[in-house]
């Protein structure tokens, strides 16, 4: 198959929501409680549409289906690996068909610029089911040459019933993410998308039922986290959740595991990801991938390059580039061509972004553009650039998620290896350079669990992603994020006599 992009279609004028229920045992449900919320264009600020609000209700039920799915002698549990594989396949081809009116949908919910919804968004979804649908059949054991008179083997097992808690910022790639892995490797799932964004997950919940998996595997529960989501969380019979957002909710998810059953948990959480510019770098590749590092999906992104370090040398003349740069952007509706900035993706995420630029400004930083809100319906922001921001400011210690670039200055590899490192937060990490040795050298000591060098943003399914420190436990993605879906049992079974 070519790797070229496809060309982008214009988006869908008039998109049908009519996938709004709970999704359990391949079947539409109004929540337990009859309660519904209502879903927004961020661009407008209107009303989509209302969802059903699933609460701990409808967690149990959906863990009941889950738990079902997943005895002994099922259709999932006795399913061939490979079959577990093609449904996956199969998968991948539904959103492949069906890409335009996920990305429209994707784009008006969650403010997401249509191209990017496109081309970046559904392409990473198809990529990475396919990886992980090419996976089910090669996960395996091994056997071991133990001590005595033994035939000792290991197997890698599914969890079992995963929760699976989703994002805002890319619903659909971050719900891929989740039950791509879990699948292959044959656990079954209970989803919660951010109350939000639920409707590209609500949608695929079709085409889940369409592939053919069995009633069960998948489960799909709409609602808000301090309900659905601490259900999901304390719940005695989830044997493990994988939570993508803050920091602050990733602490409150792994002390309800702790406080329950002592589930397993793998988190990704947030950023205040350091990126450097030394003096040699090529400067027009770096001002380019550094601004796109930041104002890419309006800055809402965990590993945004959110903190600039530019060597001293350079500064001025990559301050005024930078400026230069975020003033040609255009905003307005994601949907419409040559726009290059959609909208915040709610009212809360919005004033949280207008409050830190507000901070930057009374503690001394120098805002060279931007600082304010853009336009006078929709949740915008104009694009923003700091420069002679210090490392104790709000904005550079802070996860901000807005189109805010700080800029700051830098003398030392050594002085800013450890201002980089100075901060609760081990995500991503950029470095710019020509030198060889030095981006050997800075890349090894940066407390990061990706690092980009002479690039930024570059995510691919064979890779493993996952933070440092605060930023999270465990791995997303290639072989290290499937194995973060199984148990390893030791099996020894006692031979009358071992022959090497």
């Amino acid at each position: 198959m070519s790797s070229a992009k496809p060309d982008i279609p214009a988006p869908l004028d008039n998109v049908k929501y009519q996938y709004t229920k709970i999704f359990i045992n391949n079947e539409w449900h109004d929540s337990v409680s009859g309660k519904t919320f209502p879903v927004f264009n961020p661009a407008t600020e209107e009303e989509i549409c209302q969802v059903a609000e699933g609460d701990k209700a409808d967690v149990d039920k959906a863990v009941k289906a889950a738990r079902q799915a997943f005895q002994t002698g099922s259709p999932w549990r006795t399913m061939d690996a490979s079959e577990r594989g093609r449904l996956l396949f199969k998968l991948a081809d539904l959103i492949e068909r069906d890409r335009l009116v996920l990305a429209t949908i994707e784009s008006i919910n969650g403010g997401k610029l249509f191209s990017n919804a496109y081309l970046m968004d559904l392409g990473g979804c198809i990529k990475t089911l396919r990886y992980c649908a090419g996976w089910a059949d090669k996960i395996h054991g091994s056997t071991i040459p133990s001590d005595g008179n033994l035939f000792s083997y290991t197997r890698r097992e599914p969890i079992g019933v995963c929760g699976q808690i989703i994002p805002w910022n890319f619903p659909l790639l971050m719900f891929i993410w989740k039950i791509g892995p879990a699948l292959s490797c044959g656990n079954t799932v209970v989803v919660k998308p951010a109350e939000q964004t639920p409707l590209t997950a609500l949608y695929m919940a079709s085409l889940i039922k369409e592939a053919g998996f069995p009633p069960g595997v998948v489960n799909i529960v709409p609602g808000y986290g301090p309900t659905a989501g601490a259900a999901i969380s304390s719940h005695m019979d989830v044997d493990k959740v994988a939570f993508t957002g803050s920091t602050e909710v990733g602490k409150l998810i792994k002390e309800a595991a702790g406080k329950s059953n002592l589930k397993r948990v793998t988190l990704e959480l947030g950023g205040k990801s350091p990126c450097i510019v030394f003096a040699d770098a090529d400067l027009d590749t770096a001002i380019e991938i550094a601004h796109q590092g930041v104002f890419y999906h309006q800055g809402q992104c965990c590993v945004a390059a959110s903190r600039l370090f530019v060597e001293e040398s350079i500064y001025d003349e990559f301050v005024r580039r930078s400026v230069e740069r975020a003033k040609k952007y255009v905003l307005g509706n994601p949907l419409n061509q040559g726009i290059s900035q959609g909208p915040q993706v709610d009212k809360e995420q919005h004033n949280k972004i207008l409050e830190l630029i507000e901070s930057g400004k009374k503690e001394g930083a120098k805002l060279e553009c931007g600082g304010g809100r853009w336009g006078n319906k929709g949740y915008f922001v104009q694009p923003t650039v700091f420069s002679n921001v210090t490392d104790e400011m709000r904005i550079a210690k802070e996860e901000i998620f807005g189109p805010v670039q700080q800029i700051m200055k830098f003398k030392t590899v050594d002085e800013v290896i450890k201002r980089a490192n100075n901060t609760s937060y081990g995500l991503a990490a950029g470095i710019f350079t020509k030198d060889l040795d030095k981006a050997l050298t800075v890349s090894s000591a940066l407390q990061a669990g990706v690092v980009w060098v002479n690039c930024y943003l570059i995510l691919s399914a064979q890779c493993p992603f996952g933070g440092f420190k605060m930023s999270g436990n465990g791995r997303e993605l290639g072989e290290y994020g499937l194995r973060e879906y199984t148990e390893v049992k030791t099996v020894a079974i006692k031979i009358s006599e071992k022959n090497s």
